[in-house]
């Protein structure tokens, strides 16, 4: 296994990481501009009403992309365990 091997697995690892976590944290940016945009909008200051929005929303997504989650991570770790041979040999 040289250094090109390794670069290039981690560089898968952190893609997929991205991948993975694009859904969650961009339905949270959403929810939470909304939410600060309503607050601004109508001066409530309220911190509860930040939270239990982000948290449903976060919920939600990870209900409809969980699926899909689940699918690429054992797809990734599938690849890497049927490479392991070939990695160990160089």
């Amino acid at each position: 296994m040289n250094d090109t091997t390794v670069i290039q697995l981690g560089l898968q690892a952190m893609l997929i990481t991205g991948k993975l976590a694009a859904p969650i944290l961009l339905t949270a940016l959403a929810v939470g501009f909304a939410i600060s945009l309503f607050q601004s909008v109508t001066q409530i200051q309220e911190v509860t009403l930040s939270f239990v929005p982000k948290a449903v929303g976060v919920a939600v997504a990870l209900l409809v992309c969980g699926s899909w989650m689940v699918h690429e991570i054992v797809s990734f770790t599938t690849t890497l365990f049927s490479q392991i041979p070939s990695l160990v040999n160089g």
